[in-house]
């Protein structure tokens, strides 16, 4: 036992007195989780960011300067007024994702196309092709904007001269087609409707200019959203903190990091015989994989115990369980330092080991949902991922934090970071013994 808190005691040693390793283990991946974080959100005082979008507006019609009122009120978009050509140059040099022309004459041929369903008038869209979902998202939130204002002109009392026009043409076809009569006759009801709204609209009119008071306000008509959502952001415990899966997925990462270098000091040892001479001391080869694998696994804890103590300082992170965040980190730092083992079981050279673990670590770490959620992943994929101690590693530390699970939801984790560690340090113990003999 003696020996075995020796070794563990010179490894801790070496670790702090590395100043790189500090660094790089420590410093770099708190910097990268606050990026991140503020990518999926921030903390849970965060506002949604609101779409930028350019506007050319060239209808300076009422339905026209409605339509362009109406994108600006939602609160789900910036709107900037841009000429066509500074709006085509601004996406086009990435500077913007959606811009939207409104043509000249765009609300009175929509309002004409509206029943008749003929000379639709194209709105254009430039947008840029690595923002994709950005255009989807606008497309939605226009056509609720021209579909309203639309169909009030169409429909309310200025629209009777569109609805002359569209029954003059159905009159004209009815003799030969006889599935437009309905059509017909719902104009016919329409252009009753808008000559009796625009009369009493008139008279309204009279008896307030008659009294001196302002005209009254035209009633809004036409098709509006039939509902609204009332978003409610759901979680066990604390409210979401974006900041809390990324310092989970940038310590993983990390981690595994400082696991590879752990490894290759080992191989490092070999080569300049180091290794051979501590083996010749009278100490046993368990004892001695035993020390780097303590050593190993307190330095990891160390790390990421500090990482979230900085998450929940700076960030506002909130830890729902304590055991289970400390039964995850235990687990994950056992399963970090029997990773490092094996890589020095099976490493035949340092550079050759550093470069393939890695790339292993870096695959790991992708499929393990540690760059961005898991959940948008493929199902295939999501299922796949489950055979990745990674996987269950973020999952794990998500559930203690931001999800508000407590030591139960972080049980299953922790069981299956146990169970890798186990195998890995069984495959690199059984490969060490049999290079000994």
């Amino acid at each position: 036992m003696t020996a075995l808190i020796a070794l563990v005691r010179k490894d801790l040693i070496l670790y702090i007195n590395d100043k790189r390793a500090l660094m790089l283990h420590l410093l770099m991946p708190v910097i990268l989780a606050a990026f991140f974080g503020s990518l999926f959100g921030g903390g849970s005082e965060a506002k949604t960011s609101k779409i930028e979008v350019g506007l050319v507006q060239l209808d300076q019609s009422d339905s026209g300067k409605k339509i362009a009122a109406g994108l600006k009120a939602d609160s789900a978009l910036t709107i900037i007024d841009l000429s066509d050509a500074e709006a085509q140059d601004r996406v086009r040099h990435g500077k913007l994702s959606v811009a939207v022309v409104i043509p000249a004459g765009f609300g009175d041929a929509a309002a004409g196309a509206l029943f008749s369903g003929r000379n639709k008038p194209e709105l254009p869209v430039y947008y840029d092709p690595s923002q994709s979902t950005m255009l989807a998202m606008v497309k939605g939130l226009l056509t609720q904007q021209v579909m309203q204002v639309t169909s009030a002109a169409a429909m309310g009392p200025k629209g009777n001269l569109t609805t002359e026009k569209q029954l003059a043409e159905l009159r004209a076809e009815a003799a030969g087609d006889p599935a437009k009569a309905p059509l017909s006759e719902f104009l016919t009801s329409l252009k009753k409707f808008q000559d009796q709204r625009a009369a009493d609209d008139a008279g309204k009119e009279a008896a307030a200019k008659a009294e001196g008071k302002p005209a009254p306000a035209d009633a809004p008509v036409g098709m509006t959203m039939p509902y609204t959502t009332q978003d409610q952001a759901l979680s066990s415990g604390p409210k979401y903190n974006g900041y809390a899966h990324s310092f989970a997925g940038m310590g993983v990462q990390f981690i595994l990091f400082m696991g590879i270098d752990m490894g290759v000091g080992i191989l490092l040892a070999r080569r300049t015989g180091v290794w051979n001479r501590l083996l010749a001391a009278p100490v046993s080869l368990a004892t001695v994989l035993s020390g780097r694998a303590v050593s190993g696994a307190i330095i990891a804890m160390a790390l990421m115990c500090s990482m979230f103590v900085c998450a929940m300082l700076i960030f506002k992170v909130q830890i729902s369980s304590l055991p289970g965040f400390l039964g995850m980190a235990a687990s994950f730092s056992l399963m970090t330092a029997a990773f490092g083992l094996l890589i020095a079981a099976f490493g035949k050279t340092p550079e050759a080991a550093r470069g393939i673990a890695t790339f292993a670590t870096l695959i790991m770490v992708m499929l393990g949902g540690a760059w961005v959620p898991s959940f948008v992943f493929p199902a295939w994929v999501q299922q796949a991922t489950l055979v990745v101690p990674t996987r269950w590693a973020v999952d794990g530390f998500d559930a203690v934090t931001w999800r508000g699970l407590g030591l139960d939801g972080a049980l299953q984790p922790i069981a299956v970071q146990l169970a890798f560690a186990v195998v890995f340090g069984g495959i690199a113990g059984w490969k060490f013994l049999r290079d000994q003999k």
